[in-house]
């Protein structure tokens, strides 16, 4: 956008007519690839003479499929994204289809605009691992990144936009650096000493990477939050084995132990991935029990499907897509009960809030929302002093702003 905005173009609502129309896709369930055709089918409905680009994991997998589209005037993969306004001014003038998008091999640095609350910083890309129900690795390609001179150097250039809060992303977060000899946890503590930035979350850390040193540090850092999101997928070692994952239920529990050892109040995410195939009655009882011993604060759940490319396909013991659902359904209402339970604990505490520079209305009263730093919504009355900074701000029953939902 930031870029875009740059080269002259108004950025409008998808909905609305426009010369141009970019869907940046995704590839990661049936479902999400299914909304990324409707998408594109929509945005030429709406007019037939644009421009539509169609980037991201989608179209670098199933580029061809994408192409059959009439009118469908580019495909750009994902190391490409960055010359999206270079490309869309050339297709402008000449209308040509983009061809299929390369192998992906190149690091962009890129953070995301237009939210002065908060920025996501994508420091890595790409995975290594080829988990066996996962087509992200055909998508992102070998796990890269920039230096850490490079991605600090780029964080002093966000700080200086006035943005308090950095979300790190990447596809396999921990593994940054390692084509330069450079660790993960090494980046932390450069990033921790940059001025400005008043916190930093990690949107997601594998089990197996996530060392003690790494906890340790959050612990005692200046802007890192207690708040982690750890892939867990099953609470199966048998599952997690098919799924060829890296760890097992002994290790994923020991580093929520160490998190809770030395952070008491902070708050866990995880993924869970139910219906997997060869995921029987019996191993997601193990997984419901599992999720259910641990300090999780909520889930991500994601009911599998088949991915193209993905070993999980020679696999047979189908789970029926309704038992899918079924399950997913039931770890929906355990994450609910997490998160209740959570909050719940929290009642009474007063927790540091950043205050979102958009206001929100409620019930025709304006009001400002933030998150704690362990990650509890709260909201206070409207003061536009408060806009943009970290307050203590006691949690209780008034003050959270609670949003369950037990669907897919």
């Amino acid at each position: 956008m930031r870029q875009f905005e740059g080269c002259g173009f108004n950025i409008i609502n998808f909905h609305e007519k426009a010369d141009v129309y970019l869907i940046n896709t995704c590839t990661v369930t049936s479902v999400a690839e299914k909304k990324c055709r409707n998408a594109i089918r929509q945005a030429i409905a709406q007019n037939p003479d644009a421009v539509v680009a169609v980037t991201g994991c989608f179209a670098q997998n199933n580029a061809r499929q994408i192409a059959q589209i009439p009118g469908v005037t580019l495909i750009v993969g994902n190391d490409r994204k960055h010359l999206l306004p270079q490309l869309v001014e050339e297709a402008l003038r000449h209308r040509e289809v983009n061809p299929t998008p390369q192998e992906p091999v190149a690091f962009q640095l890129a953070y995301s605009g237009g939210d002065r609350t908060r920025t996501f910083f994508k420091i890595q890309d790409g995975c290594d691992y080829f988990c066996t129900y996962c087509a992200i690795p055909f998508a992102r390609g070998r796990s890269r990144s920039a230096t850490i001179a490079e991605t600090v150097a780029m964080a002093r250039e966000i700080a200086a936009t006035g943005t308090r809060e950095v979300v790190l992303t990447g596809v396999n977060t921990g593994t940054f650096g390692r084509q330069h000899g450079e660790q993960f946890i090494d980046l932390l503590r450069e990033l921790d000493h940059v001025e400005g930035i008043l916190r930093y979350r990690i949107s997601s850390i594998e089990p197996n990477l996530l060392t003690d040193e790494i906890i340790d540090f959050v612990a005692s850092s200046r802007a890192f939050l207690p708040h982690f999101h750890i892939p867990l997928q099953a609470g199966s070692d048998k599952v997690l084995q098919m799924m060829h994952r890296h760890y097992d239920t002994a290790l994923y529990a020991e580093r929520l132990a160490h998190i809770k050892r030395v952070m008491p109040h902070a708050c866990i995410a995880a993924d869970v991935i139910t219906g997997f195939n060869g995921e029987d009655n019996e191993t997601f009882a193990q997984s419901i029990a599992f999720i259910d011993s641990l300090p999780i604060s909520y889930l991500h759940v994601f009911p599998y499907s088949d991915r193209l490319g993905t070993a999980a396909l020679r696999m047979a013991e189908k789970v029926p897509v309704p038992v899918r659902k079924a399950r997913s359904l039931e770890l929906h209402k355990l994450s609910d009960r997490k998160r209740h339970a959570f909050v719940e604990s929290h009642i009474g505490t007063v927790r540091e809030v950043l205050w979102e520079h958009t206001p929100h209305t409620l019930d025709t009263e304006t009001v400002l929302q933030g998150w704690t730093d362990n990650y509890i919504r709260l909201q206070r009355p409207f003061d536009p002093a408060l806009l943009g900074t970290v307050t203590p701000f006691p949690v209780t029953k008034l003050t959270v702003v609670e949003n369950f939902s037990c669907e897919d």
